[in-house]
């Protein structure tokens, strides 16, 4: 890795983890530029701004994980014969792709902060990154929306809108405070659950949520 390289990816490590913890506008370009140990020069050759580091960011999480995704649906349609996937596929494949895609680094804690960094992006107003994923990732966002959809047709529009988004509440919250989750599930229960474990316990709970047939 160039001299060059490595600076930017002190700073995307750095940003990532002081995001995760205290948000976007709560986090000063000062603050990662400290936890980096660059100055604020290389962040603004690197990235230019700080909406663009914001960016770039969630692009080094999701550009690959999206990829794969997408390659691991088209392969799963086609062992499928081109029918509709079972719900409970559709997020075994979403899981194993996160599993093996975010996890899948040196970093331990990295799908903690991916799950938590997404949160933050549904609850702090930033129209720019609205406007970067949908540009950059609808078409796999469309894809997964798509395939609940089809496996899901007695769940009217409205009714499966609301159950995606409890789904991905509960994702967000289990999977961001994963680490925690796992310590009280320790002490209370005496069993360590791996992070392997927790995702397969979280996918047939959030099918049968979204497949309930029942409308409110």
């Amino acid at each position: 890795m160039t001299d060059q390289a490595d600076t930017a990816s002190r700073i995307l490590d750095a940003a990532e983890i002081l995001f995760a913890e205290k948000g976007f506008a709560e986090t000063s370009l000062r603050s990662i530029t400290t936890r980096a140990e660059v100055n604020l020069a290389a962040v603004n050759y690197h990235f230019g701004s700080k909406k663009e580091l914001v960016q770039a960011v969630f692009e080094r999480f999701l550009t690959p994980f999206c990829h794969k995704l997408d390659r691991d649906l088209e392969h799963a349609l086609r062992e499928n014969g081109g029918q509709t996937l079972p719900l409970e596929k559709v997020f075994s494949i979403l899981a194993n792709t996160m599993l093996t895609g975010v996890h899948a680094s040196t970093n331990d804690n990295k799908l903690s902060i991916f799950m938590r960094l997404l949160g933050i992006a549904y609850t702090q107003a930033q129209g720019h990154l609205r406007r970067f994923l949908r540009e950059k990732y609808d078409g796999t966002y469309r894809r997964v929306i798509m395939l609940i959809h089809q496996s899901t047709p007695h769940v009217t529009p409205n009714e499966l809108f609301w159950r995606i988004h409890f789904a991905i509440g509960s994702a967000v919250f289990t999977m961001g405070s994963i680490e925690t989750l796992r310590a009280m599930a320790l002490n209370d229960t005496h069993r360590d659950n791996s992070l392997e474990e927790v995702m397969h316990k979280l996918v047939p709970f959030l099918s049968s949520a979204l497949h309930e047939d029942r409308d409110y």
